[in-house]
């Protein structure tokens, strides 16, 4: 009997279209699709209980399962939940890893969960990654009979590689295979990158529980959270079924559910283009999208958009509504001319009726929030020079030190110069520089040199920018400072120094980084941060600035925002585009070799340039005016 998460219909969302094949539900965010998650693990263990027996868990590693983990402990320490009648089988492991090693999934798992719970130690089942390779094909064998001796998986959780693999099963893993060593695909290995400083440091090969194994189980639940999931999970929900996408082998599973974000359901058709799919509610917003959706598929500009191209592309109820293609083209016209503005902080003395910033007041005091000593020059180096030069009291607040991102190579560099000049840590930096090994985490010593290399690198650039010093403020905030890729929680001490920094400034403008898709989650956190910190100061009576305050939210260096999401576009002239990429290579430590730069091999720099420069093109190709480049920003209303 199926037991999808028929209570996911009210606070998810879910309407099965003739696209999708697989059963799945869309949240707004992923810390509430996992509270909801973790509910049904709770009440399949308890009912399990009733019954007097074993709940078999499959469970999985990443950050896909940390919001899940977090909850079930939560749901140990305050509800009473118990884990002694539980019994879990781990999907994978590296290979080779050491149980110690803090990479392994050994020390996930008992950091994230087993650590914090009630569950008997001879109930963890998690592959061994120091089998020898001589026994591990036996070994592989037996997990799968030790799965099978407790009748199978009664609940497996997933997550899904951008390679369309589940577990470590990647493309051309087979329908009915087993438990097994695997080796790895690049794209695999370039995602845990950042997790092992570099995928030098990536071991080639995995065990990892059979497709065979993952859809024996009773229920399955996938995660997906992201915008970098998007394209993948379209393929898995929406393609057929290969062994090329070994996820799409549950299509044929009759009681999975994949549990998604905004984000990572973006690309589907019901939430891209869902005029294709049903008659729409046709919002102004969405107005936009499906013109801007017409103009690219159509190659046309705006303006010869024709009754024919509307009809034959399944938008003709918007027609109807609006009259005339000329009318809708030239409304559509208007409203993406009216985001271009070569005054972000607002054209004083103008009417701003079809602007996006207002013209009042003149100058205003502005706080750029850059999660990374980097981030604010890569992602809106342009706007931050148009800001200053229009005579705005400009600050940029570094919300991490970034010294994580130093390599140690270039750390040694500086602490040899530093020994030159007499420093009397430069010793004891070097010698634990070149006495560490594998991954081990930095010396607090250490941690301090490449955080005032990030720091010296920022100075550098906001000095070229024409910024002044005391208008720079480093953050360092608590959650990052933990010497390793695994970062602390987001804890009040954050959001008291992002409340601090706000209160200091009272801004009339934020702006802050709204690209979640950095390879190691910063972004995010630092999001969060300045979002709890927007929440704790719009309630105080001795705010009142903060109802005058608009957030601007920037992409980094892996995304841009669709066109028909941009409320402010920034245009900018060739000068002002090499004047941005000069004020990135200030930051030389990121510059030749970054260590966490995703699956993309190009420099920030040029990341930065092609992106701006695609953003200008895409404007002139919907008939707006032809800039060399344009930084674009998306309001946010709190």
């Amino acid at each position: 009997m199926s037991t999808k998460l028929i209570q996911f219909s009210e606070p998810g969302k879910f309407e099965e279209t003739r696209f999708e094949k697989i059963h799945n539900v869309i949240f707004d965010s992923s810390d509430k699709a996992s509270i909801i998650v973790a509910q049904e693990i709770g009440e399949l263990i308890k009912r399990k209980q009733s019954e007097k027996k074993h709940c078999i868990l499959g469970l999985a590693t990443g950050s896909s399962p940390i919001k899940v983990y977090e909850e079930l402990v939560r749901m140990h320490r305050e509800d009473g939940l118990s884990f002694k009648n539980v019994v879990t089988f781990n999907l994978d492991e590296y290979y080779p890893m050491k149980k110690e090693n803090i990479q392994s999934y050994h020390y996930f798992m008992h950091e994230h969960l087993f650590n914090h719970v009630d569950i008997l130690p001879e109930h963890i089942n998690i592959p061994n990654g120091t089998v020898s390779n001589k026994d591990l094909y036996q070994y592989c064998i037996d997990y799968e009979a030790k799965i099978k001796s407790y009748g199978g998986l009664d609940f497996q959780l997933l997550g899904i590689g951008r390679t369309g693999h589940i577990g470590f099963n990647e493309p051309g893993s087979h329908l009915n295979s087993g438990t097994r060593s695997i080796t790895l695909d690049h794209i695999t290995r370039v995602d845990a990158a950042p997790s092992f400083l570099g995928i030098d440091n990536v071991p080639r090969k995995a065990i990892t529980m059979g497709v065979g194994t993952v859809r024996s189980a009773k229920r399955i639940v996938l995660m997906g959270w992201g915008i970098s999931k998007a394209s993948i999970l379209k393929e898995t929900i929406e393609g057929n079924i290969s062994s090329q996408v070994p996820a799409t082998y549950l299509q044929d599973h009759d009681n999975t559910t994949f549990v998604l974000d905004v984000d990572a359901s973006s690309e589907l058709t019901r939430i891209k283009t869902p005029w294709l799919v049903e008659a729409c509610d046709w919002t102004e917003a969405l107005k936009l999208k499906a013109v801007v959706w017409l103009s690219e598929l159509t190659k046309k500009p705006f303006l010869k958009l024709t009754d024919k191209d509307y009809n034959d592309n399944g938008m003709s109820d918007l027609l109807s509504l609006e009259g005339t293609a000329y009318d809708l083209n030239i409304k559509m016209f208007n409203k993406m001319q009216h985001t271009i503005t070569g005054w972000p902080g607002g054209k004083p003395d103008a009417d701003d009726t079809y602007r996006p910033e207002r013209s009042d007041p003149e100058k205003k005091r502005v706080i750029i929030f850059s999660p990374h000593p980097d981030d604010d020059v890569i992602s809106m180096g342009g706007t931050f020079d148009r800001l200053i030069q229009q005579g705005h009291d400009v600050h940029v607040a570094y919300q991490t030190s970034g010294n994580i991102a130093v390599s140690d190579v270039e750390a040694l560099k500086f602490a040899e110069v530093s020994k030159v000049m007499n420093s009397k840590e430069s010793n004891v930096i070097i010698d634990n520089l070149k006495a560490k090994s594998g991954n081990e985490v930095d010396s607090i010593e250490v941690r301090k040199l490449k955080g005032s290399i990030r720091r010296s690198e920022s100075l550098a650039a906001t000095r070229y920018l024409g910024l002044k010093d005391e208008n720079v403020h480093f953050l360092d905030l608590p959650f990052y400072e933990t010497g390793t890729i695994k970062k602390s929680n987001l804890s009040e001490p954050d959001i008291n120094i992002m409340c601090s920094i706000i209160e200091k400034v009272k801004p009339h403008q934020i702006f802050a980084a709204g690209d979640l898709a950095d390879p190691h989650g910063t972004h995010k956190v630092c999001l969060d941060a300045l979002f709890a910190a927007l929440e704790v100061l719009k309630h105080h009576e001795q705010h009142k600035y903060m109802d005058d305050c608009w957030v601007w939210l920037y992409r980094g260096a892996w995304h841009e925002w669709e066109l028909y999401e941009i409320d402010m576009a920034v245009p900018m002239s060739p000068d002002q585009v090499l004047k941005k990429r000069h004020a990135i290579f200030c930051h030389q430590s990121q510059k030749d070799g970054v260590m966490f730069q995703g699956d993309d091999s190009r420099e920030f720099w040029v990341r930065a340039e092609d992106r701006n420069r695609l953003t200008a093109k895409k404007y002139n190709n919907l008939g707006l005016a032809d800039y060399e480049a344009i930084e674009a920003f998306k309001r946010y209303h709190y």
